[in-house]
């Protein structure tokens, strides 16, 4: 698949790892559910908003309307948007200093 040229070396990083944090998140989603399920460990709360906030919110979203996982506690979903907030006014203020811009 051709990369755009607007895109370039950095953007392809930036793209990359909002990739691989969603899949992560989403796995993580998963095993948690499934834990959750057997009564095993758990992920902390934290851990998936750290992985959210970090870029991986999409896969966390998505994870939580296939796995129908932590769509109810509201402390939860508050937090999360935060993150998801947090990460994209971060995104803004990069691509705003973006070179070449």
């Amino acid at each position: 698949m051709p990369i755009p040229i607007a895109l370039g070396p950095a953007g392809l990083t930036l793209l990359s790892a909002y990739v691989v944090l969603s899949l992560s998140s989403f796995l993580l989603y998963g095993i948690d559910k499934a834990a959750a399920k057997q009564g095993r460990w758990r992920i902390p709360e934290v851990t998936l908003h750290l992985v959210a906030l970090a870029g991986g919110w999409p896969g966390a979203l998505a994870a939580q309307r296939v796995f129908r996982h932590k769509t109810r506690k509201q402390s939860f979903r508050a937090v999360f948007w935060c993150t998801v907030i947090a990460n994209l006014a971060a995104l803004v203020g990069l691509l705003l200093r973006w070179p070449g811009r």
